[in-house]
């Protein structure tokens, strides 16, 4: 028995970055670069147009340490997950008594206990309910904690499994970090919620086959280092190069294990990493420049809100009123990739 996609919610702060704005603090906060104008392209190039904060712009021009950053991290977050629960419920016609997991995934803060506990307790979810909290997933964290989610779905039949994922990238930036991975995180990430119901009970798309590659000697290429002030983005400008050059072998080993064509994959679903990314995507995918619209949308109306963005790319394409056989798939820190097929029931 396959887990059927139930419902697919997302939310947002209410704080709105538009790139020219952001653009005009950055220079104003990375002046100490001597070749920051050669780099302030890069806010127009990543096809980006507004990011949502759970912090006002004016935030970012102070400084903060991790009792202030965890804080913020702890309290937006659950409002964010209580806001994407809710309307999980409501789009699914269910009450909170139904749900019999739940499975929270996240990067850019910590909080323990949990944020699955914490939510747990904000909602008063019932006292038996199964619970797995994901942490160091980064971009991948969508993909992967969605298809965790449906594993726990086919082990637990007939279970109404809530999957929730929450980034709050904004509270990483470091406004003395004048590094070009602090000057890229600057130009590209932003804040945002979401989740999924899943159940082998219901009806809509199914979860079907998935699978995950983490290249060798790969971990420098994307993640964190821990500072005084909070989490350093390791972000490797070779990312796009790596998904042109390796990204289509791995691709059609999927592929070929679980016996799908490229050709009958209908609809992508991809995390939108980058306009760069999205390119090297569309040509591993034997797509014309362009094609993947829903991530190219989803990048320009809420720039990359890491593991949010492809579940967010998931809502956007409204499989349960169109189902079509459909690949997720995102990239994230190990450096890895995940792939995640949703057919038509």
């Amino acid at each position: 028995m396959e887990p059927h996609l139930l419902a697919v919610q997302s939310a947002f702060p209410p704080h709105t970055i538009g790139q020219e704005d952001a653009a005009k603090h950055a220079r104003m906060l990375f002046a100490g670069r001597r070749d920051i104008d050669r780099m302030m392209p890069i806010f127009v190039n990543t096809g980006i147009d507004r990011r949502y904060s759970c912090v006002p712009i004016e935030w970012y021009l102070e400084p903060h340490g991790w009792k202030d950053r965890t804080e913020l991290f702890v309290s937006n977050a659950v409002d964010l997950l209580e806001r994407v629960a809710h309307a999980l419920l409501d789009e699914a016609g269910m009450k909170k008594e139904d749900i019999d997991a739940i499975v929270v995934a996240s990067t850019t803060g910590i909080a323990t206990p949990s944020l699955d506990a914490l939510i747990v307790e904000r909602m008063q979810l019932r006292r038996d309910i199964k619970r797995l909290p994901i942490f160091g997933l980064g971009c991948a964290g969508g993909v992967v904690g969605l298809t965790r989610a449906a594993d726990m779905a086919r082990a637990l039949p007939g279970a109404k499994v809530m999957y929730l994922v929450v980034e709050l990238c904004a509270l990483t930036f470091r406004k003395d970090d004048l590094t070009k991975s602090n000057v890229v995180a600057a130009a590209l990430f932003g804040d945002g919620a979401a989740g999924v119901i899943l159940s082998t009970d219901g009806d809509g798309p199914t979860f079907g086959a998935s699978g995950e590659h983490t290249w060798p000697d790969s971990l420098n290429i994307m993640g964190w280092d821990v500072q005084d002030d909070g989490l350093k983005a390791i972000f490797s400008q070779s990312i796009p190069a790596l998904v042109g050059a390796e990204f289509k072998t791995v691709l059609n080993a999927f592929l070929q294990k679980n016996d799908i064509k490229l050709s009958d994959i209908e609809a992508f679903a991809c995390h939108p990493g980058g306009a760069k990314v999205l390119d090297a995507l569309e040509e591993a995918f034997g797509l014309p420049n362009g094609a993947l619209v829903d991530s190219r949308e989803t990048l320009r109306e809420y720039g990359n809100m890491s593991a949010v963005t492809a579940i967010v790319v998931l809502q956007r394409m409204k499989l349960r009123d169109n189902p079509r056989r459909t690949l997720m798939s995102a990239l994230g820190p190990g450096f890895s990739t995940a792939f995640l097929m949703l057919n038509p029931e």
